[in-house]
């Protein structure tokens, strides 16, 4: 057992420890406060400067949100973790983090590229009101996250950008007649009269249209045709593509519709278009419809009630 005097000088060795160590965090604290002051410790900032949506199809959206960072001290930043998330009326439609996302640069800017990815049938799945063709408002929020050395903390950015984004539809087209010209059985001449419709809330500026086309069972051709128009949204417009083929190479099908019979037609390809929200690449398919012959000295276009707007490139289509 201790005597009393022992136990006394326990506690003042133990008040003199408690006290060195009060010491020592007292220094470490007043030499970190002096590092800030000498290195002149500011505060990084952040700001969205961009959002671009370098792709989009049927399928998917890719959305790219540029954010400015600017780091003013003498020290690289590591940029931990970056979490995001994309709303439409209050509704999430895609979120998640991007771990690592690398080291902001001594005294100086960057722009971090965030890759967003949206993928239509999840949302549409989701959402039964968001419907193909239309355009809907979004919320783009993204939070930066940075390990700030010296002061040993995180700082978190929270950042957040409006826009709107479509939900593509694809076209729907109709090869309304085939018009024939100059008629052999060595080469034959004609014309289809292809509308497309435009099934979305957004205008198509067409660049570009590549089509195969079969009457019945034969494929009289196809092509790559470059030309520029634009179709409204919700809109429709008639092509004229000229076509050359050689009547002896196909089948009964395109008989009938020389004779006047009609006959079943197939029509697919893809639409190159601009539109507000970049280019996109749009599929068209028809099958199982009938077109019918027009002579080419018959004027009368009561067998086409149309009043659509007529686009008239002039390639030249010999079919294979």
């Amino acid at each position: 057992m201790s005597s009393p005097r022992e136990g006394s000088k326990n506690t003042e060795d133990e008040d003199q420890g408690g006290g060195f160590m009060d010491k020592v965090k007292d220094f470490i604290h007043d030499v970190g406060e002096k590092i800030e002051d000498a290195v002149g410790f500011g505060k990084p900032t952040a700001d969205v400067t961009g959002i671009h949506i370098p792709f989009v199809d049927l399928k998917t959206l890719d959305l790219v949100v540029d954010v400015l960072v600017q780091n003013p001290n003498p020290i690289p930043i590591p940029l931990c973790d970056i979490n995001y998330l994309i709303e439409s009326d209050g509704r999430k439609l895609v979120s998640g983090l991007i771990p690592d996302a690398g080291t902001l640069q001594a005294r100086g800017s960057e722009t971090i590229k965030v890759p967003l990815r949206l993928v239509f049938d999840d949302i549409k799945a989701t959402y039964e009101d968001i419907k193909e063709g239309s355009v809907i408002p979004y919320t783009v929020r993204v939070e930066l996250i940075m390990d700030v050395p010296l002061v040993n903390k995180k700082i978190t950015f929270p950042l957040e950008k409006e826009g709107e984004i479509p939900i593509p539809n694809k076209p729907e087209v109709d090869l309304v007649k085939v018009k024939f010209g100059d008629f052999s059985f060595e080469e034959t001449s004609a014309t289809l009269h292809l509308k497309v419709m435009n099934k979305n809330d957004f205008d198509m500026g067409l660049k570009a249209l590549e089509y195969d086309v079969w009457l019945g069972d034969d494929n009289i051709g196809g092509a790559k045709l470059s030309e520029s128009a634009n179709i409204g949204k919700n809109g429709e417009g008639i092509m004229q593509l000229p076509i050359t083929f050689r009547p002896k190479d196909f089948g009964s099908a395109l008989w009938d519709i020389i004779r006047g019979k009609g006959t079943g037609y197939s029509v697919k390809g893809n639409l190159e278009i601009d539109s507000i929200f970049g280019p996109m690449k749009l599929p068209f398919n028809k099958e199982g419809a009938r077109t019918k012959l027009k002579k080419d000295d018959d004027d009368d276009d009561s067998d086409n009630e149309l009043a659509e707007e007529r686009f008239k490139p002039n390639p030249t289509v010999v079919a294979d």
